[in-house]
């Protein structure tokens, strides 16, 4: 539960308040989340040159593989955000999906080849799907409505911690042993189940604001279809349609500046360090100039990543400059998306219309990493990147006519 100052002894009205304070509840889950993602990071970081350089696939199956990382968590996203709203239960949701990724982690010691290891990543992303939606859910439910881009940007701050040390610990690991990926795979299974623990034993289920009635399927359809939300998850899926992969851009990096194999996961760590600096920040800044701004402006340091990465000035600043670039794209999107989202569906459906958002956003990104796998092939990654630049251009000025006077403030 969060308590204002209104609510202490002796303390002032709503309108002079200090900020609202965050609820514990975030940062369990912030916690949950940041091992989560050491977890996750830690097979990510290595992901795309472990396929690339020791199962031996080329760049049009990486971008399948790529495309299953980005857009597989689509096919269950309203189901995990409906399961949620329906049983009044989301931390269980959100708990099995937890479970079902720390599962794969130990499935990734059995898998050598396209198949098996397109199994492991599709019950990787289905539990992500799954928990997704209902914890950003629980995370709105406990946190004031004047801060809810500042609630979400502590969560992807602990998040993000996570993330970047995910891939400094597996580059350790291959620094010290060099080619050993079954530890990685071992080490990350272990923080993914510690993760699940914390979840399980020390976060609450239960709603926070209101009491919960079930709401049927049709409702919620007509919440996630209604009139306010149509245009601002048309913007965000145009968007996400013209984002480059992480994946794509690392391997973009490491072929301009010949960057040597066991530094590889390092590029995580720089635009995750990035995000950490950021989160927060952009989290407040989106709750006083308001949150389809600063998603836009995102999407503008997305576009300079691309010029960046594919210009002709290689080096370590150019390369610095795109990972913080990048860093501030998800911490002036990730976050502030479901608090743009948030207040355009009752709170009944919450969960369902936060999984709208993101199920729009990961197909699209499926869309885009197959699509970028086959112009890598036929025009090379520099001509590539600078297409898709042009493209998300254009799309950033339609997307500013889609969002205009769509947002709703508490």
């Amino acid at each position: 539960m969060y308590l204002t100052l209104r609510d202490r002894p002796g303390g002032k009205s709503a309108a002079s308040s200090a900020a609202p304070r965050i609820a514990t509840t975030v940062v369990l889950l912030g916690i949950v989340s940041l091992l989560t993602d050491i977890s996750s990071e830690m097979v990510n970081a290595v992901l795309p040159l472990y396929l690339t350089a020791e199962v031996g696939l080329g760049v049009l199956a990486y971008g399948f593989v790529d495309g299953l990382y980005q857009g597989v968590s689509a096919l269950v996203r309203i189901g995990g955000g409906y399961a949620g709203d329906r049983s009044n239960r989301p931390k269980w949701v959100a708990a099995v999906g937890y479970g079902l990724s720390a599962l794969s982690r130990v499935g990734m010691l059995v898998a050598h080849n396209l198949v098996a290891i397109s199994a492991v990543i599709t019950a990787d992303r289905l539990g992500k799907g799954l928990r997704t939606a209902p914890r950003d859910a629980i995370i709105a439910d406990s946190s004031d409505p004047r801060a809810l881009g500042r609630a979400f940007g502590v969560h992807r701050t602990l998040d993000t911690i996570g993330a970047a040390i995910g891939p400094m610990v597996a580059f350790s690991m291959l620094l010290l042993v060099p080619g050993d990926y079954n530890s990685v795979w071992i080490v990350s299974a272990g923080f993914a189940f510690v993760g699940v623990a914390v979840i399980v034993l020390f976060v609450p289920n239960h709603r926070t604001k209101v009491a919960r009635t079930a709401q049927s399927f049709r409702h919620v359809l007509r919440q996630v279809g209604g009139a306010r939300l149509r245009r601002p998850l048309i913007a965000a899926g145009l968007l996400a349609l013209f984002t480059v992969g992480d994946g794509f851009l690392y391997l973009s990096l490491q072929q301009r500046d010949h960057l040597a194999a066991k530094y590889f996961p390092l590029l995580y760590v720089g635009s995750n360090i990035a995000y950490l600096l950021f989160a927060i920040p952009f989290g407040r800044l989106a709750d006083r100039i308001g949150r389809t701004r600063v998603f836009l402006g995102g999407h503008v340091a997305l576009l300079a990543v691309y010029l960046f990465a594919a210009g002709p000035f290689g080096g370590t600043w150019s390369t610095v400059l795109v990972l913080a670039l990048l860093g501030t794209y998800y911490a002036a999107t990730d976050g502030v998306l479901p608090a743009l989202v948030t207040p355009l569906v009752d709170e009944q459906s919450r969960g369902s219309g936060i999984a709208a958002a993101q199920t729009v956003v990961v197909l699209a990104r499926f869309g885009s990493s197959l699509a970028f796998g086959s112009l890598w092939l036929l025009l090379g990654s520099t001509h590539a990147l600078f297409l898709v630049g042009g493209l998300l251009l254009a799309t950033l000025a339609l997307s500013v006519w889609l969002l205009r006077g769509t947002e709703v403030t508490a």
